[in-house]
C-alpha cells in the first residue's frame, strides 16, 4: 500500500478550532454497503442495542507543553518542550524546539521568561538526546511535586493544526478533557470521548448498553506525519496502556451473549486489539503497544467504532479504512466535506460499523 492511497482533499475551513457543546456535535453513521446517515451524537442510544458495550479510554491529559529558557555560559535562549513519556519520578522524554542545539548538561528553567528569568519556574537538565530527536529531561523536582509544577505552569498540548491558528487558553483545560478522565498521562486527548456528557452516558446505560473503562496514555506520536511512501515501512510510536482483568472478562461475556463491543475512539480500539488473541478472546493487558492497523487487518475485538474525522495520509485514516473499508471511508469523508462536517480533534464524529 502506498501513502498516496490514503489522501483526500480537505478545505482549510473544515478544521474545527473550538468544539461544539458536548453531546450536540453531528454524527455520521457509516454502515458499509448500506449507505450513510446524518445524525447527532445525542442520538447514540437510539443507534445501539441493549447488550452492547461501550469501551472508553479514561486517560487524563496533562498540560504537557512547557515554555522556558535554556541557560548556557551566561546566555539564554527561549525553548519549548512537549512532554512525551514519563521515564522515572523525575525524568521525562520530550520533543523540544529548538532541539538540535541542545546539549547534555544544559540547564532549562521552565516557566521563566526574559522578564522573570531566574525568579520563577522550575529547573531541568538535558540528560540525553535520542537519535529520533527526543530529549531526556531530568527535573530538579520529583513525583507529586513535579506533577503539581507541570499542572501550574504547563499549557494543554493542543494538536498542531489548532495550535498553529490560535493560542491555548483557559477554556481548553476544560474542552480538551473527557468528563470521565481519571488516570493522568496523556499528551493528547482521546477526542471521540470529548462528545460525552454524564447525561448521555446515563441514557446509554438506561438503554441497556454497558460502559467499561480502559487506559491508553496517548503520545504526541499520534500527530507525527507518515514520511515513507510505502506504508509498510512506517513504524508507530509505542504507547502505554492497561486493560483490567475485570473489564476483559466483562467484554468476553458481552461477546458470548451476542452483544457488540463499541470502541469510543481509536485509542480504546488499538488497546483492545492488542489485548485480544487470534481466537477473539480478550485478556488483561498492561504494557506498551505499537500496533499499526492498516487495510487487511482482521479485527478481533471491536465491532463498532465511534471516532472523529482524521488527517489525510495519517495512520488513523488508515485504521478507519481498515475497519469500514477504504472506499466506504473515502465516500464518507467526501460526504462529510460536502455537508460541512467539522474535522479533527474539536470536530464532529462518526459511528463506523465494521465491514464484513
Amino acid at each position: 500500500m502506498l501513502l498516496s492511497d490514503f489522501d483526500f482533499d480537505l478545505p482549510e475551513e473544515a478544521i474545527a478550532l473550538r468544539p461544539a457543546p458536548r453531546g450536540s456535535a453531528r454524527l455520521l453513521v457509516v454502515r458499509p454497503g448500506q449507505g450513510l446517515e446524518d445524525r447527532r451524537v445525542g442520538d447514540l442510544a437510539a443507534l445501539l442495542r441493549p447488550g452492547d458495550a461501550l469501551v472508553f479510554n479514561d486517560t487524563r491529559v496533562i498540560p504537557a507543553r512547557l515554555a522556558g529558557l535554556r541557560f548556557r555560559e551566561g546566555s539564554t535562549v527561549r525553548v519549548e518542550a512537549t512532554l512525551l513519556k514519563r521515564l522515572d519520578a523525575d525524568r521525562w522524554s520530550a520533543l523540544m524546539r529548538p532541539g538540535k542545539r541542545l546539549k547534555p548538561g544544559d540547564r532549562i528553567r521552565f516557566g521563566a521568561s526574559a522578564e522573570t528569568c531566574e525568579r520563577t519556574g522550575f529547573d531541568a537538565e538535558v540528560a540525553g538526546k535520542g537519535e529520533d530527536g527526543e530529549i531526556e529531561l531530568k527535573f530538579a523536582l520529583s513525583g507529586p511535586a513535579l506533577d503539581e509544577a507541570i499542572r501550574d505552569l504547563g499549557d494543554m498540548p493542543l494538536p498542531p493544526y489548532i495550535a498553529s491558528k490560535r493560542a491555548e487558553d483557559e477554556a481548553d483545560r476544560r474542552d480538551y478533557q473527557t468528563v470521565y478522565a481519571r488516570d493522568e498521562g496523556s499528551v493528547a486527548a482521546p477526542t471521540a470521548g470529548l462528545h460525552f456528557t454524564p447525561e448521555l452516558i446515563d441514557a446509554l446505560r438506561q438503554k441497556g448498553v454497558s460502559t467499561h473503562f480502559v487506559t491508553l496514555h496517548v503520545g504526541a506520536g499520534t500527530f507525527l506525519p507518515v514520511k515513507v511512501a510505502n506504508v509498510s515501512e512506517h513504524r508507530m510510536h509505542a504507547e502505554w496502556g492497561v486493560v483490567p482483568d475485570a473489564v476483559a472478562q466483562a467484554l468476553n461475556a458481552v461477546k458470548a451473549n451476542g452483544g457488540r463491543i463499541v470502541c469510543v475512539g481509536t485509542t480504546s480500539l488499538r488497546l483492545l486489539e492488542s489485548a485480544t488473541n487470534e481466537a477473539g478472546r480478550i485478556h488483561a493487558f498492561s504494557g506498551e503497544t505499537a500496533i499499526f492497523i492498516t487495510p487487511g487487518y482482521r479485527f478481533r475485538a471491536a465491532d463498532v467504532l465511534m471516532t472523529n474525522f482524521h488527517l489525510p495520509r495519517s495512520t488513523l485514516f488508515m485504521l478507519v479504512s481498515a475497519f469500514a473499508g477504504v472506499e466506504s471511508m473515502k465516500a464518507a469523508y467526501a460526504h462529510a466535506v460536502s455537508r460541512g462536517y467539522r474535522f479533527y480533534s474539536y470536530g464532529d464524529s462518526s459511528l463506523l460499523f465494521r465491514a464484513a
